[in-house]
C-alpha cells in the first residue's frame, strides 16, 4: 500500500443496480480511495458479479479465474474480494476457487467495511457517499432492493430477496449530493420502480412523492425512470407524470416480456394480460412518450402463432427501443422445469423480432434528420478525433442507441457532461449522427 491511500481495482458486472452496489462499497473508503487501472498496482481487487442467468454466471466465474491468475505470482499480491449475485445465488465458492480471499453476498453489504478492513489488515474511516463511477454525464439512483413478484422464469427474488424500498430522506440526500457534483442526469432504477414505498410504514411515500422531492433539485437537467411495471402506471400516476414538467423525461421503460395472454399467464406476469392497455394508457396521457421494453422469446410452450402475435404487437406499438432475449432455462425456477424449445428456434425467433425492430427504429430515426436535438455528451469517441459519444433525451445510458456529436472548427469546445444543441445529419438503425449548431 502507498501512504494512506487504498488502491482498488474494480470490475462490476451485470445491471445498473449492481453498479450502484459497487459504488456504495467503493464509497466506504472515503478519501482513502485511489482507483487502480491495473490489478497488479492495487491493494484490493473487487469483482462484483452477476448470476441472473447462465451466461452471466459463466462470465462472472471466467472473470474471477482470469483475475486470480493474473495476480497469482505478484510479490505483493492484492486481496481478491468477490461480491454480488453469484455469491448470493451459489454461496461462497471457496473450495472451487480458493484464490479468493473474501466472499460477500448481496445480503451482507452492510458488513463490507469491517470485512475489508480485516482482509486488508488496515483501518480507515468509512466515507459517507457513493463513489459514483458514471460521472460526469449521469448517475443511477437505486431506490429499492429485491422483488416480490413471482415470475416463473426469474431468479431475482431468490437472489436479492423481497422488495425493500430505501428511505425517502436517504434517497433525496444522495440525489442532491450527486447532482451537486455536476452530474446532470439521474436514472432511477429498481427491480420494480413503481412499487417504491409499498413496503414502508408511511402510506404517503410512493414513487410520486419521490419524484416530487427530486424535481426541484438545483442542477438536475434530466430525471429518467426505468423498470416501470405496467400495474403501477395507473391513470392517477400517469396524470401526475404528464403534468410534472422538467426535468422529468417522458421516457417509459416498461418490461412487458410478451404480448400473448397465454404466454403471459404461463410466465406468471403480475399485471393485466393485455399489454396494449398500458401502452394505450401511457399514450393517452403523454402522446409524445418514448417507449422501451424487453421481450422474452422462445419461452417454454410458445407456439409459432403466439410468437406471431408478439411480432404483430411490436409492429403495431412501434417501440422506440426494444431488448429481445432468447429464453434461458434457469435452475430453481418453475419455467426451468418445463419442456424447453430447441435453442436454435429460440435464437431464430430473437433474430426475427430484432429485424422487425431494426426497421421500426430506423423509420423513427429517419424522421429526425434535419431536426435539432439536445445532446448530453458522455465521452470522446476514441476512434475519431473531435467526435464525441452522447445521448438525446430519448436514449437511456447503456441500453439504447447513442448520438455521435461533433462541432465545427469555430464551434464550442466539447467536454463530457455538457449539453449542446445539435442538428441531426444522419442516422443508422439505432444511432444519430449530429453536428453542433
Amino acid at each position: 500500500m502507498t501512504g494512506n491511500k487504498i488502491r482498488v481495482f474494480t470490475i462490476s458486472l451485470g445491471c445498473p443496480k449492481n453498479r450502484v452496489d459497487t459504488e456504495i462499497m467503493l464509497g466506504t473508503f472515503g478519501d482513502n480511495l485511489t482507483a487502480a487501472s491495473d490489478p497488479a498496482d492495487s491493494d484490493l481487487v473487487l469483482i462484483n458479479t452477476c448470476g441472473f442467468i447462465a451466461p452471466a454466471t459463466e462470465e462472472s466465474i471466467d472473470t474471477i479465474l482470469e483475475t486470480a491468475d493474473a495476480i497469482s505470482d505478484l510479490k505483493n499480491r492484492p486481496v481478491l474480494a468477490v461480491t454480488g449475485c453469484l455469491v448470493s445465488r451459489y454461496g461462497a465458492l471457496s473450495e472451487q476457487i480458493p484464490e479468493v480471499d473474501l466472499w460477500l453476498s448481496t445480503h451482507e453489504l452492510d458488513s463490507w467495511p469491517n470485512k475489508v478492513r480485516a482482509a486488508l489488515k488496515r483501518d480507515f474511516t468509512a466515507g459517507k457517499h457513493r463513489a459514483v463511477s458514471t460521472a460526469p454525464a449521469y448517475a443511477y439512483l437505486k431506490i429499492s432492493e429485491g422483488c416480490s413478484h413471482s415470475c416463473r422464469f426469474c431468479t431475482i427474488p431468490s437472489i436479492r430477496g423481497p422488495h425493500r424500498s430505501r428511505a425517502l430522506p436517504e434517497l433525496v440526500e444522495e440525489a442532491k449530493h450527486i447532482v451537486s457534483r455536476g452530474v446532470p442526469e439521474l436514472v432511477v432504477v429498481g427491480q420494480d420502480s413503481t412499487a417504491y414505498g409499498s413496503d414502508l410504514a408511511d402510506p404517503d411515500t410512493n414513487l410520486r412523492t419521490l419524484i416530487e422531492k427530486l424535481l426541484p433539485i438545483e442542477g438536475l437537467e434530466w430525471l429518467r425512470l426505468m423498470y416501470l411495471y405496467p400495474a403501477g402506471l395507473t391513470d392517477s400516476m400517469l396524470s401526475f407524470m404528464a403534468g410534472a414538467g422538467k426535468p422529468l423525461l417522458p421516457y417509459f421503460d416498461i418490461p412487458i416480456q410478451h404480448a400473448h395472454p397465454d404466454v403471459l399467464s404461463s410466465m406468471g406476469r403480475p399485471f393485466a394480460r393485455d399489454p396494449r392497455k398500458v401502452i394505450d394508457r401511457v399514450r393517452k396521457y403523454i402522446p409524445d412518450a418514448v417507449l422501451r421494453t424487453t421481450i422474452i422469446v422462445g419461452y417454454p410452450g410458445e407456439t409459432e402463432e403466439q410468437f406471431e402475435t408478439l411480432v404483430d404487437f411490436v409492429r403495431e406499438t412501434r417501440f422506440h427501443h426494444l431488448g429481445v432475449f432468447a429464453y434461458q432455462a434457469e435452475d430453481g425456477t418453475p419455467a426451468g422445469e418445463m419442456e424447453q424449445l430447441p435453442e436454435e428456434l429460440r435464437e431464430e425467433r430473437r433474430e426475427r423480432l430484432m429485424a422487425v425492430q431494426a426497421e421500426i427504429s430506423r423509420e423513427i430515426l429517419d424522421d429526425m434528420v434535419g431536426k435539432t436535438v439536445r445532446v448530453l455528451i458522455e465521452e470522446p469517441n476514441g476512434e475519431w478525433e473531435g467526435l464525441f459519444n452522447g445521448r438525446t433525451w430519448f436514449q437511456a445510458p447503456e441500453v439504447d442507441g447513442i448520438t455521435y456529436v461533433s462541432a465545427p472548427e469555430d464551434g464550442p469546445e466539447l467536454r463530457p457532461g455538457m449539453m449542446v444543441d445539435a442538428e441531426v445529419d444522419n442516422v443508422t438503425d439505432y444511432d444519430l449522427v449530429t453536428l453542433v449548431k
